[in-house]
């Protein structure tokens, strides 16, 4: 009995530690809104609305984020109807610039360096994307790289 006990407690501090402090509360809620303006564009997210959005957190610095830009892309081509929005959260304006130059990419980006829309997103692990349907609520976070040209996410996204 106190094995069971103990176990108990066990798995419950395992499941308490893997909250990373995410919002996982946002699924099934509306996308929090925010404005972003890099000194080049200006994005709204509720300006985005009627439209099924991929709104992915990333870095130039962080390898998973790089490393899942190849998939995004094929996923766009295959479904261009759909809003990628990738928002960059470097904070070194002139690496960010350099790595577009290298890679441009067909998706609408941003740079938020002070971090203010992925903080009403509650992240702090990149990449982390959410995905908010035509009406604006959000119906799925994944956290780390996705391979977002699988036939499952594809699927998926086409269900939207």
């Amino acid at each position: 009995m106190r094995f069971r006990r103990n176990l108990a407690w066990l798995l419950l501090l395992c499941a308490v530690g893997c909250d990373r402090g995410a919002k996982p509360g946002l699924v099934g809620h509306p996308a929090p809104d925010f404005t972003i303006h890099d000194g080049a564009k200006t994005v709204t997210l509720s300006q985005l609305r009627g439209k099924v959005v991929l709104l992915n957190f990333w870095a130039t610095w962080c390898a998973p984020c790089v490393e899942e830009i190849p998939a995004m892309e094929a996923m766009h081509q295959k479904m261009p109807q759909l809003e990628v929005l990738a928002v960059s959260l470097d904070h070194d304006g002139d690496a960010y610039n350099r790595f577009l130059a290298t890679n441009p990419l067909p998706f609408d980006l941003i740079r938020d360096p002070a971090e203010a829309s992925a903080s009403l997103y509650g992240t702090d692990g990149y990449p982390e994307t959410f995905v908010i349907d035509a009406h604006g609520i959000v119906r799925r976070h994944f956290v780390g790289p996705v391979d977002w040209d699988s036939p499952a996410i594809l699927g998926y996204l086409r269900s939207l």
